[in-house]
């Protein structure tokens, strides 16, 4: 019997089941949360507050607890907002109860609905990769990070929304790796150094499609596989100018006020509704409008 081969896909394959188990009972035992502080509480008290937090839904929407959002979405505002509100109560000494609700009431408790669309922002473009129509009456400008699921599923959905509107809609992408994905910060400039090939967009689409493989070394295999000068390509990736332009673009998301990613903008103003052509179509359809009134 050849048994050689499947040891050695057995033993990773235990390695990352054990480390994914890790990974998930983590936040429930952790005596630590990132940008959480628990300095000043006795073992009792920080007892009480870490049970609130692995206990208590956390309000952005995401779904997890406070304290399971700190360890898997350090960047919410709102699972650090509450847990800092419930450390202070219980540092006062208030039970856990009162704590929690103290944390509910302060104003990272709720998440107000936003408007559908925010007052509009200008937006600097100039340079970047662009898709769809010169002329067309909508830019969409995304904020986007390759190493981002939510990112990653948004792409057919924009490309649905291109497709329905060919005419009239074209797609400007800006760059906005989180400091959470450790390969997006290369991918974005790999991906700045494939525009200057005019192969930003095969670019994207493949890394988006193999988000999980992301690497420096798969993106140097696809950026060959799409026909790139790659002595060129890898120079133009790791070069001051990359990097520099992605600090730009995030720059530029920040004064916008991105908080996240995918971040989509309508002609300027912030979309702040789901990607999905149901939800899309009524707000494009008024723009499409808006700007014809006032061609008038």
């Amino acid at each position: 019997m050849h048994t050689g081969p499947a040891r050695a896909y057995l033993i990773p394959a235990l390695l990352l089941a054990g480390t994914i188990l890790l990974y998930a009972q983590d936040w429930e035992t952790a005596t630590t949360l990132n940008g959480v502080d628990l300095t000043g509480l006795s073992a009792a008290a920080k007892t009480h507050a870490l049970h609130a937090m692995r206990t208590e839904d956390c309000s952005c929407g995401c779904g997890m607890k406070i304290a399971e959002c700190r360890v898997k979405d350090p960047s919410c505002a709102f699972s650090r907002g509450m847990a800092a509100s419930l450390v202070e109560s219980v540092k006062k000494g208030k039970s856990e109860a009162a704590a929690i609700a103290d944390a509910r009431e302060s104003k990272f408790g709720h998440r107000a609905p936003p408007k559908l669309l925010d007052d509009p922002v200008a937006i600097p473009t100039l340079g970047s990769p662009v898709m769809g129509p010169a002329n067309a009456r909508i830019t969409l400008v995304e904020f986007s990070d390759f190493q981002c699921p939510y990112c990653s599923k948004a792409v057919e959905r924009i490309n649905a929304i291109l497709k329905a509107y060919p005419n009239d809609v074209k797609l400007i992408f800006k760059q906005y790796p989180l400091d959470s994905h450790p390969q997006a910060r290369i991918s974005a400039q790999a991906a700045l150094a494939a525009h200057q090939q005019g192969k930003f967009w095969p670019l994207h689409d493949v890394m988006f499609a193999n988000r999980p493989s992301l690497s420096r070394k798969s993106i140097l295999a696809w950026a060959g596989e799409i026909g790139m000068d790659m002595k060129r390509f890898e120079a133009d990736m790791d070069s001051e100018a990359m990097k520099k332009a992605v600090v730009r673009d995030m720059a530029d998301g920040d004064k916008a006020g991105v908080e996240g990613t995918p971040t989509v903008f309508i002609n300027g103003q912030r979309f702040n509704g789901e990607l999905a052509m149901d939800s899309v179509r009524p707000v494009i359809d008024a723009e499409l409008k808006r700007v014809a009134a006032a061609k008038k």
